[in-house]
């Protein structure tokens, strides 16, 4: 039986050996993507890279990168939906391309050194082409080159053969992917790794990064080609050894702390296994969104809004297994131990994400009886349609997610009306200016040079609330656009008008000095010791970019900056508020 230690390693070793230098995961928070709450695959961090800047490490990298999706979180609870999965991936920054990377996916899958699976288990896909990309005959060529069998290689259309973006823009292409036969009947004579039927199981995928998707909606030839590849963790460990996601080592011990809180037949029992299945994946989930190094709190917005739904998800389930309170802190606490040796942060962040899930926990369940009352005597008037007013007052009121207003009205043969909520809900979101088509999550709008100064403004605003407030102060999370910047950090109270005037001026002090703004690539114990503040998410050794303006500001960071500060000309903040628990939020602007 393969263990997910043993799939990393080989992993990481095996292209390590092939040159690529091993990087460790980036935030499950984006930074470089504007277009998504969570990093939903390893290209995310990279895409600055993707599109041209050097990176540090080289033009060769490997790492397992931490993901989060919840878009088909209805799922979970059958045998492979999970929201929080691990990326195994390998990249060519303009260096090889597609005959090395099949041949050395190849080679991982089949060669008794790696994962030794049979030749004739495996089945391969490739782009069958459209008006935008033509049909991908050298990757099938590379295929046969390898040894694979024609009739083990299927051309299949874009829904199958393409990647990317996962926003409206951003670098893409045709890709190709691996599968292994179950060895299950064919559902029909034309069954083929398209299929769902379940006989074939995909367990990687090569993305040939050739084009950039623009806003109007055509594809550009990228000027620098990249392999982006991508080999799901659990997905993995299901296809070599059976059985569902919840029976790989990695969930093992998290089910097992469920059946001994519940005390109940979580195997047997179709309800109790997927209400057990479900508690343990949105508690690994929010176990990873809390303790990460740009960690979130719950809230009833953006990154905090998914948060809090699963969390609050979670515990419904867990009150439906009878398990008792706290038990959720104490499946985190599992998390924790299963994942240490490989992610420190959750350790590093163990009391904050156990009073976290300890607070929600009191707030949801202070509210849920209450509004459960509230929900009953909406069903008690014979209603058949809850509308949506009265869905938001749940929500807004007793903080029920739509989503389980939804699911407990679905128990009563009740429907919902969603679009109204949504109605009410977007009212909501606008007090945060939180329409989807304003957010840039994570980042940077875009590269322009607007926004470039403005992302420069962010470090010397970095700089000056750390001397204002104190050394305590760390960046949570940054939005900016060519108009404005948002800035989130770590501080407990609100500040004084005194204390916002003060940051100002030494900002603006900053902008008049016109110091020059010097990039220099180093490694991480280089930056440590010259004074950078950072995350430093990168493994010893590795080359990280430090960005230093003046004696006001020295800090790692990616992206694009202005030349010198005065560019900049002149800094105004135009509010300070509340961001979320222990977080608090600027918005500013500079000015010509």
């Amino acid at each position: 039986m393969y263990t997910a230690k043993e799939i990393r390693s080989k992993f990481l070793t095996f292209f390590n050996q092939k040159g690529h230098a091993i990087i460790e995961s980036a935030s499950v928070i984006p930074e470089n993507d504007p277009t998504v709450l969570f990093t939903t695959a390893g290209m995310h961090p990279l895409v600055p890279y993707l599109l041209g800047e050097p990176h540090p490490a080289g033009k060769r990298l490997t790492d397992v990168q931490k993901c989060i999706r919840t878009g088909d979180i209805d799922e979970v609870g059958d045998d492979t939906h999970c929201t929080f999965f691990e990326m195994l991936g390998n990249w060519s920054l303009g260096d090889f391309f597609k005959k090395e990377a099949i041949s050395w996916s190849f080679e991982f899958l089949t060669s008794k050194e790696w994962l030794g699976l049979p030749k004739d288990k495996l089945y391969f896909t490739v782009f069958a082409g459209d008006e935008d990309a033509p049909r991908d005959e050298e990757a099938y060529n590379y295929w046969r080159e390898a040894g694979v069998a024609e009739d083990h290689i299927f051309f299949l259309p874009k829904e199958h053969n393409w990647w990317g973006p996962a926003g409206m823009t951003g670098p893409c292409g045709p890709d190709t992917e691996m599968f292994i036969d179950t060895g299950k009947e064919k559902c029909c004579p034309e069954c083929n790794p398209s299929c769902s039927c379940g006989k074939y199981v995909e367990i990687w995928n090569d993305v040939f990064m050739q084009y950039n998707k623009t806003a109007d909606g055509t594809f550009e030839p990228l000027k620098q080609k990249n392999v982006d590849t991508g080999m799901g963790v659990e997905r993995t460990l299901v296809a070599l050894n059976g059985g569902s996601v919840f029976d790989t080592d990695v969930y093992a011990p998290i089910m097992a702390k469920i059946k001994e809180l519940s005390g109940m037949d979580i195997l047997n029992d179709k309800e109790n296994k997927k209400a057990s299945r479900i508690v343990a994946d949105h508690i690994r989930t929010a176990t990873f969104i809390i303790g990460d190094r740009r960690g979130v709190t719950s809230s009833n917005v953006d990154q905090g809004y998914v948060l809090r739904r699963l969390i609050r998800r979670a515990i419904r389930y867990a009150m439906k297994l009878s398990m008792p309170e706290s038990s959720i802190v104490k499946i985190a606490e599992t998390v924790i131990d299963e994942y240490a040796e490989v992610y420190k942060e959750l350790v590093e962040n163990r009391e904050k994400i156990l009073n976290e899930l300890a607070l929600e926990e009191k707030r949801f369940t202070r509210t849920l009886a209450q509004g459960e009352k509230e929900f009953e005597k909406l069903i008690a008037k014979g209603i058949t349609n809850i509308d949506g007013e009265s869905a938001f007052h749940l929500y807004d009121t007793y903080g029920f997610p739509l989503e389980l207003t939804v699911e407990m009205a679905k128990e009563k043969n009740v429907t919902v009306d969603t679009e109204g909520f949504k109605t009410f809900f977007e009212k909501h979101q606008a007090l945060s200016k939180a329409g989807s088509e304003q957010r840039f999550k994570g980042g940077l709008a875009d590269h322009s040079e607007e926004t470039a100064r403005l992302h420069t403004a962010t470090h010397l605003l970095h700089a000056a609330l750390r001397k204002v407030l104190g050394p305590q102060v760390a960046q949570k999370g940054s939005n900016i656009t060519a108009e404005r910047l948002r800035f989130d950090f770590s501080f407990e109270r609100k500040m004084t008008p005194e204390e916002i005037a003060e940051v100002e001026k030494l900002v603006n002090e900053a902008i008049q000095g016109h110091y020059e703004v010097v990039c220099e690539e180093m490694t991480v114990d280089e930056a440590k010791a010259a004074g950078a503040i950072g995350l430093f998410e990168s493994k010893y050794g590795e080359r990280v970019k430090v960005y230093t303006m003046g004696p006001v500001s020295k800090e790692i960071c990616g992206g694009p900056h202005a030349k010198n500060t005065g560019d900049l000309v002149n800094f105004k903040i135009k509010k300070e508020e509340s961001s979320s628990a222990g977080v608090r939020r600027i918005k500013a602007t500079i000015n010509n």
